[in-house]
């Protein structure tokens, strides 16, 4: 009995393991699933030369770089890894700063160059009439996304995203375009005090 029982275990594993075997097709690489929040927009404490709204989703930190200065804040958005590094100058109508931060916020996107495989400058307008310049980075660079506006007499305020991930753009662009939306809109509620 045992031997037959053993027969039937055997026979049954043998059938089994001389089936055909089914076509196998390997899967494409496929991206991580990334749910964002839906847009909504909060006012920046006061305390600073200029206000703006910001996404609910971020916080704002204090830069804490040895070079920051007293009005840099980062806009951080810590479930994306995302952070918009704000700067803030006040020119007061000296001509040789205002030329200086120009050329700052040209070199600073500039030194992108080496990994962007382009670099598209545009110029956006609020709705109360300020000229903001965009630059739109492509390619496995460090930040994407950066924008400066001045009034050219008072207020220098400069902005770049950057994410703290090694991931390849292609894959984060959903959160790119994200946080650019977010950006554009902080851009059109800026208000200098």
């Amino acid at each position: 009995m045992l031997r037959s029982c053993c027969a039937l275990l055997v026979a049954g594993l043998l059938l089994a393991g001389c089936t055909s075997t089914p076509d196998y097709t390997p899967k494409p690489k496929g991206y991580n699933r990334i749910d964002l929040p839906p847009h909504r927009y909060q006012p920046l404490p006061p305390g600073h030369p200029y206000r703006f709204e910001y996404s609910q989703s971020a916080r704002i930190l204090r830069d804490s770089s040895y070079l920051a200065q007293p009005h840099w804040i980062n806009v951080n958005y810590p479930a994306l890894h995302a952070n918009v590094q704000i700067t803030y100058t006040n020119i007061a109508g000296n001509p040789k700063l205002f030329n200086k931060m120009l050329e700052d916020a040209r070199k600073l996107t500039g030194k992108h160059q080496i990994k962007a495989t382009a670099i598209e400058e545009n110029t956006l307008k609020t709705p109360d009439g300020k000229k903001v310049a965009v630059f739109e980075l492509s390619g496995d660079v460090p930040s994407q996304f950066q924008f400066y506006t001045t009034d050219s007499t008072k207020h220098f305020f400069r902005g770049a995203l950057y994410f703290r991930t090694a991931v390849a753009n292609d894959s984060l662009a959903p959160v790119i375009d994200y946080v650019k939306e977010d950006i554009v809109h902080l851009v059109n509620t800026l208000k200098y005090q």
